[in-house]
């Protein structure tokens, strides 16, 4: 099992940035401290996707942080990526684990607990699990987990847990007292119009 070693896990969306590019909002956070990116842009073609991809792990190197691609595998092992972060509807974790082999992370998006502790099992790194609060990105996963589905998570998974969905800086302390080792934010990070103190504000809470 790989060493999961950071706190804040920022998630992509440039449809969301402020910034002339992505690549510059990223390059922002990981200034500001960031040390876990996870690319996500699922309308992109693969050339695209890849392109991006390549263009990322050149900026989380330059910083030594990790680079996660979202679902796509062959996308990750391409582009030399660090891991994989599956969805619902991606392969079988254990299937993903073993074509990334045991040496990249492999992480898993989850919003019920069975899904949660089952990925341990199966070979997962680390989880997200959401949505914790109310947030327009992840109304279609139901009402909010809230803190105390999050800490019964924590306390029985054997492996680290992100909060995601509606985490801001204030709430930080919230789910860390639940148990989690971090949390997951897209846009109270990648869409703020300075993405780096957004990442510090993070980090200093």
């Amino acid at each position: 099992m790989m060493t999961v070693d950071f706190s804040l896990y920022l998630i992509t969306d440039r449809h969301k940035v402020t910034t002339p590019t992505l690549q510059d909002a990223v390059e922002a956070a990981l200034q500001g401290g960031v040390r876990a990116v996870q690319l996500r842009e699922k309308d992109l073609s693969s050339v695209e996707l890849y392109d991006l991809a390549v263009s990322l792990r050149r900026l989380t190197s330059r910083h030594q942080a990790k680079l996660l691609i979202n679902d796509r595998i062959d996308i990750a092992l391409a582009a030399n990526a660090d891991g994989v972060h599956l969805t619902e509807q991606s392969l079988p974790v254990n299937i993903a684990r073993q074509l990334i082999g045991p040496d990249r992370l492999l992480a898993v998006s989850t919003h019920h607990l069975d899904k949660a502790l089952s990925c341990a099992q199966q070979g997962a790194d680390f989880i997200t699990f959401s949505p914790i609060y109310d947030t327009p990105s992840k109304l279609h996963y139901g009402p909010p987990q809230g803190l105390e589905r999050l800490r019964e998570v924590c306390r029985r998974s054997t492996i680290p847990v992100f909060a995601l969905g509606g985490i801001t800086a204030q709430r930080w302390h919230d789910v860390k007292t639940a148990g989690a080792q971090g949390c997951a934010v897209i846009s109270a990070i990648i869409g703020q119009q300075d993405p780096k103190t957004a990442a510090e504000t993070f980090l200093s809470a």
